[in-house]
């Protein structure tokens, strides 16, 4: 894994804690073939969500709240979300995906990023 915190030095102490819990997640996680990881992506307005295949390199299936279907949705940013996992768990489900390693990038496992995991998981990913 090729990220360094030397280039980061200027960010808030915020963002430097996650980047380091970031580091130390993804010496543990690793994507295959047969069960490829689950990486979220949290920003102040928006949630990325990509299944990946590590030993690839590739993106298998991703979804976003910065969709055209999504961005029409009603409802608060934590709803957005889990339709985000359901989304993403019916197209990973489509290519051949059935189970997956979540991958929280660092952030803390409430509110949105755990709303994404309950939706994937409510139509049928396993983690």
């Amino acid at each position: 894994m090729g990220i360094s915190l030397r280039h980061n030095k200027h960010t808030a102490s915020r963002t430097a804690s996650r980047l380091r819990r970031q580091v130390r997640g993804r010496k543990k996680i690793e994507g295959s073939a047969e069960r490829p990881r689950l990486v979220v992506t949290r920003s102040s307005k928006h949630m990325v969500a990509q299944v990946v295949n590590d030993l690839e390199g590739r993106t298998l299936v991703s979804a976003s709240t910065m969709e055209a279907d999504l961005r029409s949705l009603d409802g608060d940013k934590t709803a957005k979300a889990r339709k985000v996992g359901e989304l993403l768990a019916d197209r990973a489900k489509a290519a051949g995906v059935d189970t997956v390693v979540f991958d929280r990038a660092g952030n803390k496992y409430a509110g949105r990023v755990a709303a994404l995991a309950e939706g994937a998981r409510e139509s049928g990913l396993t983690f």
